[in-house]
């Protein structure tokens, strides 16, 4: 009888094990209980912004080599595993914004939109990234953005919105220092007239850096604040460095490097801010600098075994669709040409004549007259629009947007190329379809099958040797 019941109490501990809750409800995991036993020593989490799986899935035929008969697999599609959901806490509804998404990715709670490391009573909830530095690992977060936007935010701070980015940069240094590198943009949140944060990480004992060229000889057992824009970085298309988000990855994790292990914290952000703004040719680039570092990680988890990467996204951006108008095609082929961001090429074009040869030049792909005619004549009428705005007085001014030349111009080439390429967009905002979930390393298989974002949270806290 004690036999029996003894295997009766293992059969329901084993079923306890395997099974995790989060807020939305309860998903199944069965190799949990097993993986915790010897977690990874490094753990790298990669968040693609606004990274649906549209753009996974162009970034295959954008990449793709048109000489071959094969559509060639990249990097994303070898490392498939899943699929996550990501609505935000029910008071926000279905669809999230970046914030409540990081905070889910970050602490395993599901939050309201705008929430950063905080739950929907607005209290302080643990990260993952805290919990690694308590276990004795360094942790580091890299991203294109601003090093306070809402992703790395919501893995270093604590605040009840993600617009308070003066008080997050502040609390990097008040809350306790929680990361030993830090790479991204952010000078005008770190560098103020009522406060040089900067100044007092260095203070704290920080190499700091200020040019992306000084990544390649950190000092050695030293903590390290790289600011290399004003805000986030440039377009990839603009960078001198288009893969720098490699760049970065490829220090971070050498200057992370110690026997008790890492967190690190890596997002592509920029995929997000193509998705808002409808540009294809910027999301491309983007993609291509994120595929580039996952496939150094491949390289680098192929000589260090122990270390897990997992890489998904927080939400789709754009309600990007891989054809549009009701044609049955899609031709990236101008995508794969282009030098210049379409913003940068609208910034020009605004100052210059429009011709042919100098926006052909500038687009690195032949345009027609056709082509060009609908630029001249936006930019010709948002002159008008502007003569018109200056007449009025200024209380009248104040009640209307000002017209932009370059703006104008920029939403004109989006078109051109959404044309040429017929790229599809329904939003300029979020959507809710589920995001692709990619793994590779230590414990990866811990990931597999339709999980929830906060089951990554989870999962990560478990082979941390949190219970």
């Amino acid at each position: 009888m004690k036999k029996l019941l003894s295997a009766v109490f293992v059969t329901l501990a084993l079923s306890a094990c395997t099974t995790t809750e989060h807020s939305g409800g309860t998903s199944v995991d069965n190799s949990v209980a097993l993986s915790s036993l010897s977690g990874p020593k490094n753990i790298i989490m990669i968040v693609g912004d606004g990274m649906g799986p549209a753009y996974t899935t162009a970034y295959r035929y954008f990449d793709d080599n048109p000489e071959t008969k094969i559509i060639e697999e990249t990097v994303f599609d070898r490392l498939l595993v899943g699929m996550a959901s990501t609505y935000p806490a029910r008071i926000s509804g279905y669809v999230t914004d970046s914030a409540a998404a990081a905070t889910a990715l970050a602490t395993g709670v599901k939050s309201y939109n705008g929430a950063i490391g905080v739950d929907v009573d607005k209290k302080s909830v643990e990260t993952v990234l805290e919990w690694a530095k308590k276990q004795g690992k360094k942790t580091g977060i890299v991203v294109t953005s601003q090093v306070n936007h809402a992703t790395p935010a919501s893995y270093l701070a604590h605040n009840e919105s993600r617009r308070n980015y003066n008080a997050i940069a502040d609390s990097y240094i008040d809350e306790g220092i929680k990361a030993d590198i830090i790479l991204g943009g952010g000078w005008e949140y770190f560098i103020r007239d009522d406060r040089n944060l900067v100044e007092e990480f260095q203070s704290a004992g920080f190499h700091y850096l200020d040019n992306a060229e000084g990544l390649s000889k950190l000092p050695q057992h030293k903590p390290v604040l790289g600011l290399f824009a004003d805000v986030g970085l440039p377009w990839a298309l603009d960078d001198s460095n288009q893969l720098r988000l490699s760049t970065m990855t490829k220090a971070a994790t050498k200057q992370l490097e110690n026997d008790k292990g890492y967190f690190l914290l890596v997002e592509g952000s920029q995929i997000d801010w193509a998705g808002h703004s409808n540009d294809i040719a910027s999301a491309m680039a983007e993609m291509t600098d994120l595929a580039k570092t996952v496939e150094y990680l491949e390289q680098y988890v192929a000589k260090n075994p122990d270390t897990l990467v997992v890489l998904t996204a927080d939400h789709s951006t754009g309600g990007f669709t891989i054809a549009a108008n009701g044609k049955y095609e899609w031709d990236p082929t101008v995508l794969r040409t282009m030098k210049n961001s379409p913003h940068k090429i609208a910034k020009k074009l605004a100052i210059t004549d429009i011709t042919i040869k100098a926006t052909s030049e500038l687009l690195n792909f032949a345009v027609t007259q056709e082509e060009v005619l609908l630029l001249q004549q936006a930019k010709e009428q948002t002159s008008k629009n502007l003569v018109d705005f200056y007449g009025l007085n200024e209380s009248a001014q104040k009640e209307q947007i000002k017209p932009s030349i370059e703006t104008t111009i920029y939403i004109a080439i989006k078109k051109l190329i959404d044309k040429r390429t017929n790229s599809g967009w329904t939003s300029s905002g979020h959507t809710a379809i589920d995001v692709p979930v990619f793994a590779f390393g230590k414990n990866s298989e811990m990931f597999k099958g339709k999980i929830d974002n906060t089951d990554i949270a989870n999962k990560i806290f478990t082979l941390l040797g949190k219970k």
